[in-house]
């Protein structure tokens, strides 16, 4: 079951155990600079704002009715990156296990091979949460992504219509699988004694709660800035995860111009340009987790960031896409408390 929360998609699976359930966020944040150069994580800047596409039936466009899911609103070259949160089990001392995976016009975001409902290891098509806590873009290469950013489809800048040649779908798709009930109760058995650790201890990212377009109506996400980020492997089982029971929702990107044509409402302020992020001192991130990352994805790393395309266009399809210097960046630690200390490397 998939519910619309306060901006978020809660996910959950009663009819596999009372404790599977997790959510997604989408996160307005920097469209750090297409320059060649490799950014570590920007801050989030505020969830970007959901509504359900059945709220607008006069007003959406056909073919999104016939998909159904959610719209979000997005600038033309606006990113965004994906925050995946469980919900933390006290005697369990863990959140439930999915694994998830993620398509931009129906290209997916860690294989850059066409969409397909079902699981696959080899290479592995998806994330595992909560091993991965966020995705910001395109796996190009172990350890790094290049960011996503919306652009109008129809102008060749989209993953989709550089693989396919066409911008037939645009938005995003995501597909949820838990793990299986026995499998789960088997590798996280309820804690005996009293001492039971804090739900402090768990990952809590500090990118949370930081502080001129054409009428398009699809838009599709395009590979932007390089970033530093790792796609995590597996590490359960392929067996583990519960292939019989999915949930599936199409997350459509709509121009900010066509979200008030729909909605009535005005989308988000522009968010800022990365000279802006950077007078403002924002601070940026880099994330300490000690899971082995995937390789990366040959067929994205061939795609051309929106910057190039742009170039060989003769366009300017980014604004404000000067170079940065970074000078403060914060290391967030994966699953360690507040005293605890990190194993060293020598």
């Amino acid at each position: 079951m998939i519910e619309l929360r306060e901006d978020s998609l809660h996910i959950s699976f009663p009819e596999v155990h009372p404790d599977a359930s997790m959510s997604v966020e989408f996160q307005r944040t920097l469209r750090i600079p297409d320059d060649g150069k490799t950014y570590p994580l920007p801050a989030g800047l505020g969830a970007f704002p959901c509504q359900h596409i059945d709220d607008h039936v006069q007003t959406v466009p056909t073919n999104w009715l016939k998909r159904g899911g959610i719209m979000l609103p997005m600038y033309q070259s606006e990113a965004m990156w994906i925050n995946f949160s469980g919900s933390y089990i006290s005697d369990r001392e863990t959140c439930y296990p999915f694994a998830m995976k993620i398509a931009a016009g129906k290209i997916n975001a860690v294989t850059g091979k066409q969409y397909k409902n079902k699981l696959k290891k080899a290479p592995q098509d998806y994330v595992v949460v909560p091993e991965q806590p966020w995705l910001d873009g395109y796996c190009v290469e172990r350890g790094l992504i290049r960011q996503f950013v919306a652009m109008p489809l129809g102008d060749g800048y989209s993953a989709e219509e550089q693989i396919t040649g066409e911008g037939e779908h645009g938005g995003l798709q995501i597909i949820v699988y838990p793990m299986k009930r026995e499998v789960f109760e088997q590798r996280f058995p309820k804690i005996q004694h009293q001492e039971l650790r804090d739900e402090s201890m768990l990952l809590h990212s500090p990118m949370q709660n930081v502080y001129s377009c054409d009428a398009t109506p699809d838009m599709g996400l395009a590979p932007g800035g390089r970033m530093k980020q790792e796609i995590y492997d597996d590490p359960f089982d392929f067996s583990d995860w519960d292939q019989a029971n999915a949930s599936r929702c199409f997350v459509h990107l709509a121009n900010s111009l066509v979200w008030r044509q729909i909605t009535g409402e005005d989308a988000p302020t522009v968010p800022p340009t990365s000279k802006e992020y950077a007078n403002s001192d924002l601070p940026w991130f880099d994330y300490y987790g000690e899971a082995t990352a995937v390789e990366g994805s040959k067929i994205l790393n061939n795609l051309k960031s929106v910057a190039t395309l742009g170039k060989q266009a003769g366009k300017n399809p980014l604004p404000e896409n000067q170079s940065v210097t970074v000078d403060d960046i914060q290391l967030i630690r994966s699953r360690l408390s507040e005293d605890e200390v990190r194993d060293s490397q020598f």
